[in-house]
């Protein structure tokens, strides 16, 4: 495992070869640190499921730059759809959209919708900008236990399981996004 320096700016590339090249990088979110990868790279999927011993049926969030980089995700959604995304992003709030057939099936689980957010925290903005496009990013922990607070707890959960740990600050919010059905507008989770 290797760390990035603690600028206030990493330089991302490393993180981004990382994810590139099929590895899961730890990174400093909005509440929690969390873990990331290529969300088309089928082994990166696999790998991290593994990792968190996460049941592949749950899915995991996707997380852009901007709500441009989700434009693959948003074909077919209808344009009176768009208007909760636009007016809530970038923020803490993740909408399940209904899947245009887009999404990995471990990105989307057992389900016909995928988790999407527009970051605000500016090491996950910056690291989706320098990756060119959204990453899965999801509680950095084993399942069933609490998230990891700090790089090194990223340490002492994964080892060597994680290829890159961001250096940077979480972003202070006191819990991890709502998640809100795009469709019905039922709260999934405050």
């Amino acid at each position: 495992m290797t760390l990035a320096t603690t600028d206030l700016a990493p330089d991302l590339g490393p993180a981004v070869e990382r994810l590139r090249a099929g590895g899961v990088i730890a990174c400093p979110t909005e509440a929690v640190w969390g873990l990331s990868c290529d969300p088309d790279n089928d082994e990166a999927l696999a790998h991290l499921m593994r990792m968190k011993e996460r049941d592949p049926a749950k899915g995991v969030i996707l997380v852009a730059a901007s709500i441009q980089q989700f434009q693959p995700w948003l074909t077919q959604l209808p344009l009176a759809l768009h208007a909760p995304l636009a007016a809530s992003w970038p923020g803490p709030n993740t909408w399940l959209v209904p899947d245009n057939g887009r999404s990995h099936g471990l990105v989307r689980g057992a389900h016909n919708r995928v988790a999407l957010r527009v970051t605000d925290h500016p090491v996950m903005k910056a690291l989706c900008e320098s990756f060119g496009g959204p990453v899965v990013s999801t509680s950095a922990n084993r399942a069933g236990e609490p998230p990891a607070m700090s790089a090194a707890e990223i340490t002492a959960i994964f080892g060597n399981e994680v290829a890159y740990v961001v250096e940077g600050a979480l972003g202070g919010n006191a819990r991890p996004s709502t998640i809100r059905d795009l469709t019905t507008g039922q709260v999934m989770r405050f």
